[in-house]
């Protein structure tokens, strides 16, 4: 079995991307415009998997690049484009709008006719397309085993922030509480609300709650079991104003699986 070999040159405005059975040059060097090349040329090529099965259903429907992370956003609540694009910001707005249409097509997101202040229509879920928050939450769980440090370009949103909650969250440890969370992680602040196992999540600050916690870093470790909320809170890495006893209770309740993850590359 051959290897094949990629090239890439960047010649002035143009870069040039060449292996054993192709060549195509770009009329620019962006990244995100390169991304859009590639979106147009796997459009152009897109077939079925030729399988008669679901999960090959839910691939070519939501499999193509970004389209969890957009149903992942509209999971918080509905957006605009200019929303979505905001959480991510490393998708070009040209492949936003062809991913949101291809979603709509498929009958999991739908163009609303209310606009936010700006003008902009706003997206959201249809109710088949909210029927993948256990899917999502599920993959966010599982690749979530594998983080380690922030790579540079890696960023933390609201809506990453509100979804990772709801996937961490342990109903069984949460039968008999009644408490509720603000929650400082990463220069974001968003708040939870637990009443007999059932989770409420949101976006700010939350007047009143039972405890204000600053994360700094440890919120990773804390799920993990890396570390303790007895050892955040003695080395000072989590502060909490309120009662410290309502850490341990966060702990118990939102927790990683504990799975032997590989080593993936940075």
């Amino acid at each position: 079995m051959t290897e094949s070999t990629w090239k890439v040159v960047v010649d002035g405005d143009h870069l040039t991307i060449s292996g054993d059975s192709f060549t195509f040059t770009t009329s620019g060097t962006d990244p995100m415009q390169l991304e859009d090349v590639l979106a147009d040329l796997q459009s152009a090529l897109r077939g079925t998997y030729g399988q008669y099965c679901g999960l090959s259903r839910a691939a070519e429907m939501v499999g193509e690049r970004w389209g969890f992370l957009i149903v992942r956003d509209l999971l918080v609540g509905p957006r605009s484009a200019e929303e979505l694009s905001d959480g991510l910001p490393m998708m070009s707005p040209k492949l936003l709008s062809r991913r949101l249409h291809e979603l709509a097509y498929c009958g999991v997101v739908r163009q609303l006719d209310q606009v936010d202040e700006g003008g902009q229509r706003r997206y959201e879920l249809t109710e088949y397309g909210h029927a993948l928050e256990d899917a999502v939450l599920a993959f966010g769980r599982w690749g979530a085993v594998t983080l380690e440090m922030p790579r540079p370009e890696d960023i933390v949103t609201d809506a990453s922030l509100m979804v990772a909650l709801k996937a961490t969250f342990l109903p069984e440890a949460a039968g008999d509480v009644r408490v509720s969370y603000e929650l400082h992680i990463s220069g974001h602040v968003v708040n939870v609300r637990i009443d007999d196992g059932v989770l409420e999540v949101g976006a700010g600050r939350l007047p009143g709650a039972d405890a204000v916690v600053d994360f700094g870093s440890a919120l990773l470790a804390l799920m993990t079991g890396e570390s303790t909320a007895a050892d955040v809170l003695a080395t000072g890495d989590v502060r909490v104003d309120g009662d410290p006893a309502l850490l341990s209770r966060f702990e118990e309740m939102f927790q990683l699986p504990r799975l032997l993850a590989p080593k993936v590359p940075a």
